[in-house]
């Protein structure tokens, strides 16, 4: 619980746009990627059936880069863009981190 109330209180700071469920979900799938230093292309996000049809993910990313969770980079392949976490996201998956890190420990 009391990572919960934390976690709550640090999307009242001023940060980035809040993310609907689908977006969240596909965030946590790049941060995995990212984290495992797996490539993770626009094409391969598209192909994942269990995030929906392929034009409602391309929207979502598209949604994400404008709110500044994501963005594309360019690969070897000019055709093919690679997603990656901005530092902002970064930054908000660095105080999730303190969050669960403080709940552990009881502070407050």
């Amino acid at each position: 619980m009391r990572f919960l109330q934390l976690a709550e209180a640090i999307r009242g700071l001023p940060s980035l746009p809040d993310l609907d469920p689908l977006e969240e979900r596909i965030l946590t799938v790049v941060a995995r990627a990212q984290q495992e230093r797996q490539r993770l292309s626009v094409r391969d996000m598209m192909g994942k059936h269990e995030l929906g049809a392929p034009a409602t993910v391309h929207a979502r990313l598209k949604s994400m880069r404008e709110k500044g969770w994501i963005m594309l980079s360019e690969t070897e392949d000019a055709r093919r863009k690679q997603i990656e976490l901005t530092q902002a996201a970064l930054q908000h998956f660095d105080r999730l981190s303190q969050c669960m890190l403080k709940a552990a420990d009881g502070e407050a």
